[in-house]
């Protein structure tokens, strides 16, 4: 007890903001590796990590050499193995407030028009049933994915859009890359999820969607062909049955990300005001 006092009666100021730090640190690791195969792989690591030391306290020398040799190795393998999820945790700290700015320069009435004509585009799809796979690109640069398409450099709107997808047309099959008010390209090929957990519900067009998500910081907008259904996909995370409504509110966030922190504060604000009075 006497021990605990004097290390609690020791601590710095700076100890204290070096373990936020830490922990800050951790749950950000934590987070990007959640639900992949990175997290099943350190729980492998952590395991031989314990069986390591349990063969060291129990004098199991072959044992524990095997192990040793194995961690010793294992470093490089983790560079090699972990390489999607190390090029991730680089392209975040890469997109924080302290390198990146703002991607969109368009005004507030030229927005809202982009984000009709998407959400049109898309609703007409949806109606007839036409596979489709829009990629909204944000602060990851998506250039190789352009270079895999059909340059189109066209402005946002829902009749090229919708032409674009029409069946047994050369630039169907395949994903369109956006940027801002400009469709960069057609008929891109997109890296295909790795996620064993899916459903088999989800086809390609979803896998890819998926795969490009996890990649980058990109918003993928889906429509099934068999259904017509709507979904979104972000962060390697897909939701599904999206109404118009919803899309455009995700398309809002993705043109104008601080309109809806600002729409919060001011229910927020609206709200305690009421309570005031």
């Amino acid at each position: 007890m006497q021990i605990i006092k004097e290390l609690f009666f020791n601590i710095r100021i700076m100890d204290v903001i070096d373990i936020v730090i830490v922990a800050i640190v951790f749950y950000k690791l934590f987070m990007l590796i959640r639900e992949t195969r990175a997290e099943q792989l350190l729980k492998g690591i952590f395991l031989l990590l314990v069986a390591a030391k349990i063969s060291d306290i129990l004098e199991l020398y072959t044992l524990y050499w095997i192990l040793e040799r194995a961690m010793t190795v294992g470093v490089i393998a983790i560079l090699i193995v972990f390489q999607p999820e190390l090029r991730r945790a680089l392209e975040y700290i890469g997109r924080t407030k302290l390198f990146s700015k703002s991607i969109i320069e368009l005004e507030d009435e030229h927005i809202q028009s982009v984000i009709e004509e998407i959400v049109e585009a898309t609703a007409s799809l949806s109606r007839q049933k036409i596979g489709a796979l829009m990629i909204m690109e944000k602060e990851t640069g998506l250039n190789e994915v352009a270079e895999t398409g059909t340059n189109i450099s066209g402005k946002v709107s829902s009749e090229l859009l919708i032409n674009i997808f029409i069946p047994n047309t050369p630039l169907h099959d395949g994903a369109v890359l956006i940027k801002n008010d400009n469709i960069k390209a057609a008929a891109c090929f997109l890296p295909l999820t790795e996620n064993p957990n899916l459903s088999k519900e989800l086809g390609t067009r979803h896998r890819a969607a998926l795969g490009i998500t996890e990649r980058s910081d990109s918003v993928a907008i889906i429509v099934s062909e068999e259904t017509g259904t709507i979904s979104i996909a972000e962060k390697g995370k897909i939701k599904r049955y999206i109404e118009p409504e919803t899309l455009k509110k995700v398309l809002i966030d993705v043109y104008k990300p601080d309109v809806q922190k600002v729409n919060i504060f001011s229910k927020w604000r609206n709200k305690n005001e009421q309570n005031q009075g």
